[in-house]
């Protein structure tokens, strides 16, 4: 079976592996006060040349967004989402289950705009009982989105613009944020992001780690107490240096990028030849997240042979999700686009 259901399937990449293995026996302090860690915020803060408050690893992309957003919104507060949001759909209700409510907005193409922001907001407080509803606190986006889609610079400029507006703190999930990065569509740098984000991360594991995701805090008031935070909900871990090695080798020697670069091109390969063997796509996804429109016939053809996550039903089909990553083999790709026209 060749697997494209999602981009962390695989371990880890091998420098990580062997990083881990050569410092297994050292001695460090705990709780992400070792070397490794100190060694992986000074790389990462080279790469955004942009001033930041503190860079935090945590083990999974929940867990991050949980921490994310108990750190922007006060107790009455809720986060305004796109509706096809992670933390919306995907998270079994964790942002809930802390006591904030979630705030959707209708998406397009995985995307909300600030206009929607601006919008929501304004007939919030235009409300004669808005005390008695969620006041909205925070802006949850992901960079990619759901669907696989990119916010351009100008969109998240605007949406910092109403946030500024409205009092609301920016949070960019970054997950896949290594897959954004490496599109030729796309405009957005790390630097564009630890500016106008009040804090985002920098995803690892679907980045080749074998877990853990690197938290950027821009906002300095919210930096001041977050390791009260991450300790008191379960996420300061004793062995933190785990973390730090590997955001330390991703980002030796342009490994994260390599890691990106590698993925878009894989998954380039697969749209074209989903497109050249007659294929609708759900949306036009350029980053390493693919979501046919596969037919009975097609799905018939794969099984047993290649194996892609259902996302939805569709006209004529289901609309299925294929993902390259880090590790994708370009022989299986090979044989993906060998067998399309057959299916």
């Amino acid at each position: 079976m060749i697997r494209f259901e999602s981009d962390y399937q695989e371990g880890a990449h091998p420098k990580i592996l062997e990083a881990l293995a050569q410092t297994n026996f050292e001695q460090t302090p705990g709780y992400g006060t070792d070397r490794f860690c100190e060694s992986a915020r000074e790389k990462i803060r080279a790469e955004l040349k942009a001033e930041v408050s503190g860079i935090h690893f945590i083990s999974g992309g929940t867990q991050t967004n949980l921490l994310g957003t108990a750190m922007c919104l006060k107790p009455w507060q809720g986060a305004l989402s796109a509706d096809t949001g992670h933390i919306a759909v995907h998270e079994s209700g964790s942002v809930e289950a802390t006591g904030h409510k979630v705030l959707t907005l209708p998406n397009t193409l995985g995307k909300i705009s600030a206009a929607q922001i601006s919008a929501f907001c304004r007939e919030h407080y235009a409300s004669l009982t808005a005390e008695h509803t969620v006041q909205p606190g925070m802006v949850y986006i992901s960079q990619p989105t759901e669907y696989g889609t990119l916010y351009s610079l100008k969109e998240l400029k605007d949406i910092r613009q109403a946030c500024n507006e409205f009092g609301l703190k920016l949070f960019v999930d970054g997950a896949r944020l290594v897959y954004a990065l490496a599109c030729p569509e796309n405009d957005v740098t790390l630097s564009d992001l630890a500016r106008l984000a009040d804090a985002f991360y920098i995803g690892g594991t679907k980045a080749g780690a074998l877990l853990g995701e690197a938290l950027v805090i821009r906002d300095a008031e919210l930096d001041r107490s977050f390791r009260y935070l991450l300790k008191q909900r379960g996420a300061m871990l004793a062995k933190g240096r785990l973390l730090g090695i590997q955001f330390d080798v991703l980002f030796t020697d342009g490994l994260y990028r390599e890691i990106g670069s590698h993925a878009i091109s894989q998954a380039a390969r697969l749209r074209a030849a989903f497109a050249g063997a007659g294929y609708a796509f759900r949306v036009p996804s350029p980053t390493n997240q693919l979501f046919p429109n596969l037919g009975e016939k097609a799905l018939r053809a794969f099984e047993g042979k290649y194996a892609l996550s259902f996302w939805e039903d569709a006209p004529g089909g289901k609309v299925m999700r294929a993902c390259t990553s880090w590790a994708t083999r370009p022989e299986d790709v090979d044989a993906l686009i060998r067998d399309l026209p057959k299916a």
